[in-house]
């Protein structure tokens, strides 16, 4: 079969495209749930953010890693997910301050909570299988 670069680079691009319109779309929606709960039900805004939080770890490890397995992606997006949970536990000066802002908040939380570890294990398993 006739191997063709360009092409393969083209088909990356659009690959990475779409990857990049399910990332905004996923923090448009994953940062509703947090502002506007009166969209989603109580279920939904207490849990849907994080889902959604683990979700965007998987869909930017893919537009990141384009050509790695699936699989290995939902792997390190899950040991990511959960090294950010865990690392609630620790209460340094700096890291509390840090997660006192806009972007720490997001990115890093706030408190420990088990449940967020079902929340990202659900939100990684279904992006990876709308990804499959």
């Amino acid at each position: 079969m006739f191997y063709n670069k360009k092409s393969k680079v083209y088909i990356n691009w659009k690959k990475r495209a779409l990857y990049l319109l399910l990332i905004i779309s996923t923090l448009i929606i994953g940062i509703a749930s947090r502002e506007v709960p009166k969209i989603f039900s109580a279920f939904f805004a207490e849990y849907l953010g994080d889902t959604l939080w683990a979700f965007l770890v998987f869909w930017i490890l893919r537009f990141i890693f384009i050509e790695k397995s699936g699989f290995i992606l939902a792997s390190a997006s899950l040991m990511f997910s959960y090294s950010i949970e865990i690392s609630q536990l620790y209460k340094a000066v700096w890291l509390v301050e840090l997660r006192q802002t806009i972007p720490g908040s997001l990115i890093l939380g706030h408190g420990f909570i088990w449940s967020d570890l079902v929340c990202y294990t659900v939100g990684v398993l279904f992006a990876y299988l709308i990804d499959y």
